[in-house]
């Protein structure tokens, strides 16, 4: 049978731009589905415009303790309409250059624009116009979760989608999620003069993360003025005049919290309510389209990727399993889509994560079979000349130290965490090498610690018990 297009991508984020380039360079006939904006969740509402107000905000925090580094910088005065501004002209930026439809038109891709919906195996409705492809990739990304919390909806709210097309920061805000959305968006809110309030329903912030890292952030945040209350269980949200009332409790006690604005960043769910996906007997779940280890769905011919997916909720995974879902459209054979994703959140310090948490290794080998090795960024020499020095390197091994998960809170961890990811992937082990010459780190850099934990590690098994007693015995054996 002969088709309009080899393959057909919904969505145009970041994994559909990725499957794009992919289908070009495999020289397949491909069209692009939009029916919003080319660049998707991460350009529009997600990782640019969070990671510029970032920007602005750390400039305004060094400036704020310029007086440490013996500068004195005089009265700091912020303009967050300035601030907003900028975040919009690096959005227009990207949107004309890299994320730009015209950019896929020449490479030979179609970009339809409108609504897609799926009426039949292999046809797909775009607007009022119907194609036939060989195979689809799903890739629409996700979209924040509003909770389900008494009064939220008639007070109204902020969350990523909107926060953005402010014309400058609120007076003051309060921030209901501890996730990686809201407690970046509490400290750069923060930094950038806002009275900020942060309110989490468990009993610490970045629960996928390791706690005895997001315990330090934590205190990081407090100490900069954001208030973190934790084991915060919400049970109104009212207005009162110009101001948003939030009521619950902390730990049984009763709490109000009132602001001139509200973040809400309790989690996010999959697009794919318009698709029709019923139609032609792709499974959905809980957390969205169902996919097999090659990203496959109930339908042979549709793949999923990114968010929609719910495998992992990244870009970086997301561009990664498009690739992949597109080499096993095409190629002979199939490759399993990523398992091992690290991933950072930006918060200054930066925490960044790959592998398993203490608390997963012990689950699954035994606390007998885990070994534990942290360094403490306080002995960094680029952290202290940096004052830096609040931060954590901790690396999970088992009893032969094979690596099996890394958790970083520095200055550029989320640079730093690759080296382990590869280290994950090609099952390394803390050896003398890894101290020396096989994994050398330009000094002074934060990387050193790298070094500095594989010796301490080294030298700890050289002054255990077992190894003296082995060393002894090899002298009395053959000297």
């Amino acid at each position: 049978m002969k088709y309009d297009y080899d393959v057909v991508i919904v969505g145009v984020g970041s994994a559909g731009m990725v499957a794009a380039e992919v289908a070009f360079n495999m020289g397949v006939r491909a069209a692009m589905v939009e029916r919003d904006r080319v660049g998707g969740d991460c350009l529009w509402t997600g990782c640019v415009p969070s990671k510029t107000l970032l920007s602005s905000a750390k400039a305004a925090h060094t400036i704020r303790n310029a007086a440490a580094y013996g500068i004195d910088a005089g009265d700091l005065k912020i303009d967050t309409t300035k601030v907003w501004d900028r975040i919009k002209r690096v959005q227009e930026e990207i949107a004309s250059t890299d994320d730009n439809a015209d950019r896929f038109r020449e490479m030979g891709v179609d970009v339809l624009e409108g609504e897609a919906t799926f009426v039949a195996p292999h046809r797909i409705s775009v607007g009022d116009r119907e194609v036939s492809t060989k195979y689809a990739l799903v890739c629409t990304g996700s979209r924040p979760v509003t909770p389900p919390i008494d009064g939220l909806e008639e007070t109204g709210f902020l969350n990523s989608e909107n926060l953005f097309q402010l014309a400058g920061a609120p007076e003051s805000l309060i921030v209901l999620g501890g996730g990686p959305i809201g407690v970046e968006m509490a400290q750069g809110m923060n930094r950038l003069g806002v009275k900020t309030v942060l309110l989490e329903a468990t009993d610490g912030i970045l629960t996928r993360d390791e706690p005895s890292l997001t315990a330090i952030l934590m205190d990081k945040l407090r100490s900069e003025g954001v208030e973190v209350c934790v084991n915060a269980k919400i049970s109104r949200v009212e207005r009162q005049g110009d101001r948003k009332v939030v009521s619950g409790q902390v730990n049984g006690e009763e709490r109000r919290w009132e602001a001139s604005e509200m973040l809400v960043a309790a989690g996010r769910k999959p697009n794919i309510d318009a698709l029709d996906l019923d139609a032609v007997g792709v499974k959905t779940g809980r957390k969205g389209i169902r996919v097999d280890e090659r990203l496959r769905t109930s339908a042979d011919w549709v793949y999923a990727a990114g968010d929609c997916a719910g495998r992992f909720l990244f870009t970086h995974s997301a561009a990664a399993e498009a690739a992949m879902a597109l080499r096993n459209m095409f190629y002979p054979g199939g490759s399993a889509a990523p398992t091992l994703v690290p991933w950072a959140t930006f918060t200054d310090p930066e925490l960044a994560h790959v592998g398993m948490t203490v608390e997963e290794a012990e689950r699954k080998l035994g606390k007998k079979s885990v070994r534990v090795f942290e360094f403490d960024l306080a002995h960094s020499d680029r952290a202290r000349t940096e004052g830096a020095t609040s931060g954590k390197m901790l690396l999970v091994t088992d009893n032969r130290l094979k690596i099996l998960g890394a958790h970083i809170l520095a200055p550029s961890a989320g640079e730093m965490i690759s080296q382990f990811t590869l280290a994950i992937v090609e099952k390394v082990r803390l050896t003398p090498g890894m101290a020396t010459t096989n994994l050398m780190q330009v000094y002074p850099t934060y990387s050193t610690a790298v070094t500095q934990l594989a010796g301490d590690a080294i030298y700890e098994q050289l002054r255990s018990p077992v190894i003296r007693a082995a060393r002894r015995l090899n002298r009395l054996l053959f000297e």
